[in-house]
């Protein structure tokens, strides 16, 4: 445990509130600033609610620039762009496909890996302490192959049989019967039995109200700003207003690019639109398995009495607006896939704009403002990796010798 210092948090989605409570845990004072009425409202409110720890592995690799340009082509495919005339979105996508190939894939797998796993033992510990009432469960996860070729390459890169299994069809549908209607058509799976699920908004409403009984937390509402102060520092401004505090860890999303500008960072983020329906579906009919239809993009859990259906990455989308082609798609493919849980058309739709880096891997690093921290970029990963990203800041801040990291 650090010395206490007065924190300031800005950003009230799972990232920002789990740094938030790493960081009260440690024994600092800690304030929490979030422009919404609520916390968990933005990219952690309808999210995949996939836990998925061994299963982290960047969007860029090797041969997926080839694959996205057939789907460019293809209406209603997993990811679609939207070139504009914004010299961020290029350089992004360059930055990106310098990060298509499998050298670099790796090493950024390890990397995510092992922040996943410690994020996966910390929520377990906090867990175990009394945090709650956010549906989590331990039922693993199927990814299933259609294409033979990505099946292989999928089952080469298993080297641990007792985390990872590698399955034919019928053992999957064995595993999850629910898609047992799949296998004719399937090439394999990989079942994760270690793997998680949990309701992401709930898991933010639970850190929020674990820290309301805490001494030294704030929660404050307003629209936070940054400037630059005295020596370099970081100002921080709620609704115009000053606001002291000692330190500041931006984890604010998408956001976090526009307010890091007056400080003269350029943060390499960009949203990458995703969609969800959450439907309620009579028992017996949904996969008690997390399941990830992998050549589809669409992920299937179920949380409580609920099936969230994610998918889908939209580049160069505007805001977080639901777009109804989209939509009726993923009612398609689920439909298609798991026919027994609609009807879909009931579902609720829901669209967010998840803050990705080029290469995947999150910016949790110190700057060269001598008071800020950075816990930003984490994608579509965001509750999966956001425990052991709030031990990575509480040991940034235990740590003031520690030397500025690049932000690339």
């Amino acid at each position: 445990m650090s010395a206490q210092r007065n924190i300031t948090v800005i950003g009230g989605g799972v990232t920002g509130l789990a740094t938030a409570y790493a960081l009260l845990r440690d024994g600092h004072m800690v304030t929490l600033i979030e422009r919404r009425a609520d916390v968990g409202q933005g990219a952690s409110f309808a999210n995949g609610g996939q836990l998925s720890y061994r299963y982290v592995h960047p969007l860029a690799d090797a041969g997926v620039p080839r694959e996205a340009l057939g789907w460019f082509l293809q209406s209603g495919s997993p990811i679609s762009l939207h070139l504009r005339a914004d010299p961020h979105q290029w350089r992004w996508m360059l930055a990106f496909l310098r990060a298509c190939n499998a050298r670099t894939n790796a090493r950024n797998s390890a990397l995510l890996l092992q922040l996943a796993l410690s994020s996966q033992a910390e929520i377990n510990q906090w867990r175990s302490e009394g945090l709650k009432d956010f549906l989590w469960r331990q039922p693993g996860k199927l990814v299933v192959y259609r294409d033979a070729a990505r099946f292989r390459k999928a089952a080469a890169g298993v080297n641990n049989p007792e985390l990872e299994q590698v399955l034919s069809p019928a053992e999957c549908a064995r595993v999850e019967p629910a898609f047992a209607s799949l296998a004719p058509s399937l090439a394999g799976g990989i079942f994760s039995p270690a793997d998680e699920v949990a309701d992401c908004h709930r898991f933010c409403l639970s850190l929020r109200d674990a820290m309301g009984g805490m001494p030294g937390f704030n929660l404050l509402h307003g629209t936070a700003s940054m400037q630059a102060g005295t020596d370099g520092r970081c100002e921080v401004l709620v609704d115009d207003r000053p606001h002291d505090t000692d330190l500041v860890v931006l984890a604010a999303g998408v956001e976090s690019r526009q307010m890091a500008r007056p400080l003269g960072f350029d943060l390499p983020l960009y949203g990458l639109k995703g969609y969800s329906l959450t439907l309620r579906a009579a028992a017996g009919t949904m996969p008690d398995v997390s399941v990830t239809d992998y050549d589809n993009r669409v992920v299937y859990a179920r949380l409580g009495d609920t099936l969230r259906i994610a998918a889908m990455v939209d580049i160069g989308a505007r805001d977080a607006s639901v777009n109804p082609q989209r939509i009726a798609r993923l009612r398609e493919l689920a439909a298609a896939a798991l026919p027994q849980a609609g009807p879909y058309d009931t579902a609720q739709p829901w669209a967010g704009l998840r803050p990705a880096t080029p290469t995947g891997v999150p910016i949790i690093a110190r700057t060269r403002s001598p008071n800020l921290l950075l816990n930003v970029g984490h994608g579509a990963l965001g509750f999966t990796l956001s425990a052991g990203s709030a031990l990575r800041v509480r040991d940034l801040v235990r740590s003031r010798t520690m030397a500025a990291a690049p932000m690339a």
